[in-house]
């Protein structure tokens, strides 16, 4: 288990008990079941369908005092129940209240009911007649009732209900399809974690419908919303219920159960709150929205006892700039690949150039923006000899890379030209007094600053725009010399993780280009990264291996992606990289790269407050005009000693 003070996991749970029509204590034998498997799985909060208590077919039935009366002692023998459980209840049965029947959770917590939520809307539409028998809870705020058993007991929709730093409130059914759902204004106050207790018939293609509204409905809130409605044992007069439950994230869907059960049935997953937070603390929409609240929440405290969660079963992608589903990740490259290549054209267009200048190494990033500069003059009508390709073999360029360089510059037919870079930096070295067989970063940089300055005064010399090659992972990284590779006149690539550059790479061989090319650049894709400055071996291979130098890219973005997209702090990143990567990376590994993920991405900010425009084409951005202003000289301690 993993508890750190930046963090917080909980483990939810959505559950479907089975019920008989009106029989109170049997639904209630099994609503304690469904308890008890819940928390066995380590689960801390429990959210049952709409009206479990009664059922929720019950029609003029629930005109009968009986039936209400046995529905609170029930509620009282849940309470009794769960004295000595550490998890939030929140089960559906009726309330009758100033001579009028509420439809309501009742929210039980260590044998008391802290509050009672009553439904805001009552559908009274096609098959739903429940205004024949409740009341709507829209507008009941500040109140409170008498129980049987328990007095002052919060009623109304204005609850949240808080335990540390999460916050939990709850809908019926209905709420969440109108347009603006009570769990919108309750996300607005604070709460993170949306429990709907509903009852919703099945016809054909409303779950389709309905996984949509719960998935939309998190990602508006930037919420969990946990769903549960009743199940297969309802009346089937006219109507069939499936048992539909959902556990959904901020728009991910966690865990959905497969409909029609006939089993007393619970799903668990583990929600991310700090995440939520996090999320929310960047939207400063989400804060400012707050104005339109229609009411001011109150906040029941609780506490408890602990956090575990039991085993962490959370799914934790190990690329998470990458979809796993092959058909979406084709449909992202294509969507990505047109996004750079309507951003060249209309910086081209803007600048009234026609001509373009780029590096080609036979890497992966020169690849990649080179194909955008193909696919951007094609669709502008400009021939492909106005690009002019640069290949500028050094001191380190192996014949693998510098042929497939000069093949895919012919099979793409631009303006291919070589420049070798030896003689000049020689002359450079000289110039400098620098040793030529001292391979230090100097001796690196000079080749790096060299390439630029032909590329550049190219560019001046043909009228053309200088594309940049540089990806999102080594802007993050700083892996790029400052004013050589870093600069550019425009980076088709700047919010491109490395880790995605392979596939949208893989992507255009596959579906965009000719077999001839695509073959060309599958063996790119084979090929290891390098920045290729140091000297190749006796056998003419590259020994200047990148990801031996810096580390695994696809760790690398790993780490970016929850530093700034989750502002996730260095343990957890440490602990939700284990989860990912423990097949592949054993601990002390994951740590030494994540630290020096941490130095690097601090000590290197002064190279991103520099960098050329270039499109954002994903949710993570570092262009400092953009996504990400840092001070250049800001301290990585606290950061690293988490």
């Amino acid at each position: 288990m993993f508890l750190n003070r930046n963090s917080q996991f909980i483990r939810v749970a959505a559950a479907c008990p089975v019920t008989s029509v009106s029989d109170t204590a049997f639904n209630l034998a099994n609503i304690k079941q469904c308890i008890d498997e819940a928390e066995e799985a380590g689960s801390k909060l429990v959210v049952f369908p709409e009206l479990c208590i009664t059922s929720y077919t019950c029609a003029d039935l629930f005109g009968q005092q009986l039936l209400l009366t046995s529905a609170i002692e029930a509620v009282e023998e849940l309470c009794a129940s769960t004295i000595s459980k550490d998890i939030l209840v929140a089960v559906g049965a009726p309330f009758m209240w100033r001579n009028a029947l509420y439809n309501c959770a009742f929210i039980i917590f260590r044998g008391k009911v802290l509050g009672i939520v009553p439904k805001s809307y009552i559908p009274n539409y096609t098959e739903f007649y429940e205004k024949r028998w409740f009341s709507e809870g829209l507008g009941l705020y500040g109140l409170e009732v008498k129980l049987p058993f328990q007095e002052n007991v919060p009623f109304g929709t204005d609850l949240i209900f808080t335990a540390g730093n999460i916050k939990f409130a709850f809908e019926i059914c209905e709420d969440v399809w109108v347009p603006v759902p009570p769990s919108c204004y309750l996300s607005l106050q604070g709460a993170h974690i949306i429990g709907n207790l509903s009852a919703s018939n099945e016809v054909v293609s409303k779950a389709d419908y309905r996984r949509s509204l719960i998935e939309n409905q998190s990602a508006r809130c930037m919420a969990s919303y946990i769903y549960s409605s009743a199940g297969v044992f309802e009346s089937s007069t006219d109507l069939v219920f499936s048992g539909h439950m959902m556990i959904s994230e901020n728009g991910a869907m966690l865990k959905e159960n497969e409909r029609f059960n006939r089993e007393n049935e619970v799903i668990t997953s583990i929600i991310d709150v700090d995440r939520l937070i996090s999320e929310r603390l960047k939207n400063i929409s989400f804060k400012d929205n707050i104005q339109m609240c229609p009411f001011q929440s109150r906040e029941i405290a609780f506490e408890f006892g602990s956090l575990g969660f039991g085993d962490f079963d959370r799914f934790v992608d190990k690329h998470p700039f990458v979809p796993s589903n092959p058909a979406l990740r084709d449909k992202r490259c294509k969507e990505i690949f047109s996004i750079q290549v309507a951003a060249l054209a209309k910086r081209l267009t803007h600048v009234r150039l026609k001509r373009a200048v780029i590096g080609i190494s036979g890497g992966l990033d020169s690849t990649l923006a080179l194909l955008v500069i193909t696919k951007t003059f094609d669709k502008l009508g400009i021939p492909r000899e106005n690009i002019i390709t640069i290949t500028m073999p050094g001191f380190g360029t192996t014949d693998r890379t510098y042929n497939n360089a000069v093949e895919l510059c012919r099979h793409l037919r631009t303006d291919f030209r070589e420049i070798s870079i030896v003689p000049a930096c020689l002359q450079h070295f000289k110039d400098i007094g620098h040793p030529a067989d001292v391979h230090d970063v100097t001796y690196e940089n000079v080749q790096a600053r060299e390439r630029t300055h032909i590329l550049m005064d190219t560019a001046n010399k043909e009228s053309a725009l200088l594309v940049g090659t540089g990806d999102l992972s080594e802007i993050a990284l700083g892996w790029s010399t400052y004013n050589g590779d870093h600069m550019s006149m425009y980076g088709v690539n700047c919010s491109v993780p490395k880790t995605l550059v392979r596939y949208l790479v893989g992507y255009v061989a596959q579906k965009e280009v000719e077999k001839d090319i695509s073959d060309i650049l599958l063996d790119i894709l084979d090929t290891p990264v390098s920045p290729e400055l140091l000297p190749k071996d006796e056998s003419g291979e590259i020994t200047q291996k990148t990801e031996d130098l810096v580390g695994p890219y696809e760790l690398h973005d790993f780490f970016l992606y929850h530093f700034i997209k989750q502002g996730a702090a260095k343990g957890k990143i440490l602990f939700l990289a284990k989860q990912a990567f423990g097949d592949d990376y054993d601990e002390d590994t994951i740590r030494k790269w994540l630290d020096k993920f941490i130095m690097r991405f601090f000590t290197q900010q002064f190279k991103r407050s520099a960098i050329p425009d270039g499109p954002k084409v994903g949710t993570i951005s570092l262009s400092p005009r953009g996504d990400w202003r840092m001070p250049s000289d800001a301290s990585f301690s606290l950061f690293l000693g988490d």
